[in-house]
Formats: C-alpha cells, sequence, structure tokens
C-alpha cells in the first residue's frame, strides 16, 4: 500500500511544486561542471538530470504521476535560461517568453485542476503497473520520464535559433508563430474546461462529449497542444531559415501524438464507450475534417 495516498490534493499539490524547485535547483547548480560541449547537448544533458531528480521522487511516493507536470514545466525553463544572458531581449524576444510561460501556466494549472493528488495515479502508469510488475520502475524511467523529456526537448530546440540565433525579426513568420501560439493555448484552455465542465455534471456521467469543440474534434486539446510547438517553430523561422532543420522537434511531437498517445487512449475510450465507434466514424481526429 502507497502510505502517501492519504495525502489530499492541497497537500499533494505542495509537495509536487516543492519536487520541482528542487529539481530546477540542481539542475543550476550541476550545470557548471558538465562538459563544455555544444549548448544544445548542454541542455538535454541538464533536462536529463532534471528528469533523474522527478523520477527519484516517483520511486520515494511511488507515482510515476510527479513527472506530469514536467511537460509543462520545462519549456519556460529552457526558454528562460537561453534568454536570462541576453542584455537586451527585446519586445519580439519577450513576446516569445511570454507565450511560452502562458502555455506552461495553462497547462500546469490544467494538471492540478484534474489531479485528485497522491490518491491518483494515471491509468497508463497503472496499467504499466499491473501488467509488468517487476519491469514497472524501469519501464517507468525509459517510458513515462525519458521519452517525454526527449520528445519536448526536441520541441524546445526552436528556442535555440529564437534566442541564440541572429535574431528575431517582425515579419510573417512572427506573425504566424504569435497567432498560432495564441490559437493553440486558446483552443487547449477551451477543450480542457468544456471538458472538465461536461464531466462536472452528475446527468453526464458515463456519457461521451459531444458538445462545443469535442463537436468537431475528437480531441481539440491535444490540437492545440500540437499546434503550440509548431507556433514555436514558426518564430525560430523569423530569425532565419538556416536551423531549418529544428522542424523536426514539432514534426515528432505530432507523429507521437498521432501515432502513439492518441491511439492509446481511444483504444480504452472504445472499450469503456461502445458510442465512440459511431464518434470516430462521424467526428475527425483533429481536425474538423474527414479523409
Amino acid at each position: 500500500m502507497n502510505k502517501f495516498k492519504i495525502m489530499n490534493k492541497s497537500l499533494s499539490i505542495v509537495v509536487n511544486l516543492f519536487i520541482y524547485v528542487i529539481a530546477i535547483l540542481v539542475v543550476i547548480l550541476t550545470w557548471r561542471f558538465l562538459p563544455d560541449v555544444h549548448l544544445l547537448w548542454k541542455i538535454l544533458m541538464a533536462d536529463v538530470i532534471g528528469t533523474i531528480v522527478v523520477f527519484i521522487f516517483s520511486m520515494i511516493f511511488n507515482n510515476s504521476s510527479m513527472y506530469d507536470p514536467y511537460w509543462s514545466v520545462q519549456p519556460f525553463v529552457i526558454a528562460a535560461f537561453l534568454a536570462w544572458p541576453i542584455q537586451d531581449l527585446g519586445i519580439l524576444g519577450m513576446i516569445v517568453l511570454i507565450m511560452v510561460l502562458l502555455y506552461g501556466i495553462r497547462l500546469t494549472l490544467n494538471f492540478y485542476r484534474g489531479w485528485p493528488g497522491m490518491s491518483n495515479e494515471d491509468w497508463r502508469y497503472r496499467n504499466f503497473r499491473s501488467g509488468f510488475p517487476t519491469l514497472y520502475w524501469p519501464i517507468s524511467f525509459l517510458g513515462i520520464h525519458l521519452f517525454p523529456t526527449i520528445m519536448v526537448f526536441l520541441a524546445c530546440m526552436s528556442l535555440l535559433q529564437i534566442y541564440q540565433g541572429p535574431g528575431l525579426e517582425l515579419n510573417v513568420w512572427f506573425i504566424a508563430g504569435l497567432g498560432t501560439m495564441i490559437l493553440a493555448v486558446g483552443l487547449a484552455y477551451i477543450a480542457d474546461d468544456q471538458m472538465k465542465k461536461f464531466r462536472n455534471k452528475e446527468e453526464n456521467k458515463g456519457k461521451l462529449m459531444r458538445e462545443g469543440l469535442w463537436k468537431y474534434s475528437r480531441h481539440p486539446n491535444y490540437l492545440g497542444e500540437i499546434l503550440t510547438w509548431w507556433g514555436l517553430f514558426f518564430f525560430s523561422l523569423s530569425a532565419g531559415y538556416d536551423q531549418w532543420w529544428m522542424i523536426v522537434g514539432p514534426l515528432t511531437v505530432t507523429l507521437m501524438f498521432v501515432g502513439i498517445s492518441i491511439p492509446l487512449l481511444e483504444k480504452r475510450e472504445l472499450k469503456r464507450r461502445p458510442e465512440y465507434a459511431g464518434y470516430k466514424k462521424e467526428v475527425g481526429m483533429l481536425l474538423p475534417l474527414k479523409f
């Protein structure tokens, strides 16, 4: 039995926040001791160190959901670290930083809003526990902790061009990046809020959500998430095309959601709600289109 499950929600959130403060402090303290390599690799090493710190606490509290906020905390920490040495960040650099911060705040608050506390662990992690009891923690480290860290790191490579490149310019790519990120954050917020309000109504218990944005997209929240990383990439293009290969970041995240996260979730939904099969036929996965 997990003795920490008796923690209430408020205390669980405080503990989780404290874990991230420790992780960030450890990364800051160990930065100077990392090898003198390309900044991109150095950031990846620091990122992995932070992941290991959170993983240790996941084992201590016997709950891999300790890691869940890492996805939303990681981008702003990387952005702030890259922006910190710049004496004159400029209005464009500040706009990007603010958008990354808004993304992180929204997603983190959404997690805490729906997380019951230490008494709860993501259903996907529980499936791993029951399916691979002896190998759970190696799977947890590699699949639940390290893999998402690398995914977000790849998506955040655009930040290197944004803050360490030739400089942002107010051009069509910057406007596209800003518009895409505003749309992404707004879309994800509205979708998650609609879902929460739907689930909070007693008469909707066990029912399939087909209202609001969910009437036109099976996963409007994930669409917002994916658009975030494309927006960041568009921002980077406003600083020049020499690092165009960084498209691998948003492309990888898109493929992860379309090829892994969404199919896994929908497989579960089909088992729980037979009517989901009809919903799947009628409504597009992300866009309000059927191919």
